[in-house]
């Protein structure tokens, strides 16, 4: 049986490290994991969506009144404006494995991630909502099965669970948080660091975590195709 991707890039920088001057890490990891799959499973479906690039439009006092407005009741332009969060969410529903290229910026996610996030976090499509249901009024409604893989990079080094500078990392927290609200728990994490020193220190970054993106590959994908 085949599966759908949802390829996800958020970094600003257009390139790939290693190939372009001033090329993303998030992007060079994100492919390398993307091509390796092809390899392993080449009737998969993939889809690209670059946030980084073409990032959505920001959540404003128009969308939330229209999402929050039940589908019978919405005036035409509710649906005009609500039409790129429903292609988003679209995307999101139609995806087996949605894999990032997140980048740390300024201890969190870009700006172009979060107004994604903005956009698929939908009453009625991705959560419910129910005041009778009293004191926990909110459901999750993402299919489940899906997971999701966060490919990151950092200028520091120590952000991981137990490093010096764990608590200042409010990007993998985050994301998963938002996922596990609207119905995906499994998620899976590789993160380049030290971008910002530069050597032999990023050099020995990069390749760990290119080994660690091969692995994950031939975790999340062979068996799959095994069973298939």
């Amino acid at each position: 049986m085949s599966l759908r991707l949802l390829h996800i890039d958020a970094s600003a920088r257009p390139g790939r490290s290693g190939t372009d001057l001033h090329g993303s890490h998030t992007r060079r990891l994100s492919a390398r994991f993307v091509e390796r799959w092809q390899a392993v499973r080449p009737h998969d479906g993939i889809e690209h969506l670059d946030v980084g690039q073409h990032p959505p439009g920001f959540v404003d006092a128009r969308w939330i009144h229209a999402a929050f407005t039940a589908p019978a009741a919405r005036e035409a332009w509710m649906a005009g404006r609500l039409a790129e969060s429903d292609r988003l969410v679209d995307q999101l529903l139609a995806a087996d494995l949605v894999v990032v290229g997140l980048p740390m910026y300024n201890f969190s996610v870009p700006a172009q991630f979060k107004a994604w996030l903005d956009n698929i976090v939908r009453v009625g499509r991705t959560f419910g909502f129910d005041r009778s249901r009293g004191a926990v009024p909110y459901w999750p409604m993402l299919p489940p099965g899906k997971r999701l893989v966060l490919l990151g990079a950092r200028g520091d080094h120590g952000y991981d669970a137990g490093g010096r500078v764990a608590h200042l990392n409010h990007v993998e927290a985050m994301v998963r948080a938002v996922f596990a609200y609207i119905g995906l728990t499994e998620v899976h994490e590789v993160a380049i660091e030290a971008d910002e020193f530069g050597g032999e220190q990023l050099a020995r970054s990069l390749a760990q975590a290119e080994q660690r993106v091969d692995s994950l590959v031939a975790q999340l994908a062979v068996p799959s195709a095994a069973a298939a």
